[in-house]
């Protein structure tokens, strides 16, 4: 029993450290966050408690509005600090690759089966929705690193739809915090099984990844593509 109580004790320490460590990363970003908790917490508190004595049932209330509160206090801290997140990593080489891993289940992630030596990147994703090529760099230069890629893609899985993402903030781009939402909305137009075939195919064709050891998420700035290396494939 003392075992379990002590591994359940560390596991909420972290838990709390995690929480520490996003919100002074969020502050950075979001220096009225503080204040924008204390001010959901107190007036979502504050507007039950004051019901409760409208009603004859302030302790109820009161309880009911202190659960409210913590739980409305947790939801804006969750998307503020996404937001600050998605700050933190917008014009990263790399960010998008990061969005997809956390997409959701039904997606398999391929980062990296295009790059130059500038640091324009293509990831791959397939899905329900067919294939979605997703580039993060300079708008003109990802467009040949995305036709290649499709043309590359054509000659085995030419029967499964093509969607490309150029991500960014100019127009006709997406930005990098809409990116999973874009995603989700295509159309779902293949099966279970189909996007196990999609996938097998395409790993026939292999990827950057497979010979040119990357970190995972955003690229370190300032990282060259070694010299010889592919341009897009």
């Amino acid at each position: 029993m003392a075992r379990k109580e002590t591994a359940a004790d560390a596991a909420n320490a972290g838990r709390l450290k995690q929480i520490a460590l996003t919100y002074k990363m969020t502050r950075k970003a979001d220096p009225k966050i503080g204040l924008v908790l204390a001010a959901v917490g107190i007036i979502t508190f504050g507007v039950f408690l004051a019901i409760g004595f409208l009603i004859g049932h302030p302790i109820y209330l009161g309880i009911l509005g202190l659960l409210l509160a913590f739980l409305a206090m947790a939801i804006v801290f969750g998307r503020r600090a996404e937001r600050a997140a998605f700050g933190q990593m917008e014009g990263q080489p790399g960010a998008a690759a990061a969005v997809l891993d956390n997409i959701g289940r039904g997606w398999t992630t391929t980062p990296a089966v295009a790059m130059n030596r500038n640091q324009d990147v293509v990831h791959r994703a397939v899905g329900k929705a067919g294939i979605v090529l997703v580039a993060e760099g300079n708008p003109n230069r990802v467009k040949s690193l995305l036709a290649a890629e499709k043309k590359k893609m054509a000659r085995i899985v030419a029967d499964v739809p093509v969607h490309d993402v150029v991500v960014g903030t100019g127009e006709g781009q997406v930005e990098l915090k809409k990116l999973r939402t874009t995603m989700l909305k295509f159309p779902r137009v293949l099966t279970g099984p189909q996007v196990t075939a999609t996938n097998d195919r395409l790993r026939a064709l292999g990827d950057l990844m497979s010979n040119m050891p990357l970190p995972k998420g955003p690229l370190p700035k300032g990282m060259r593509m070694p010299r010889g290396g592919p341009k897009g494939r």
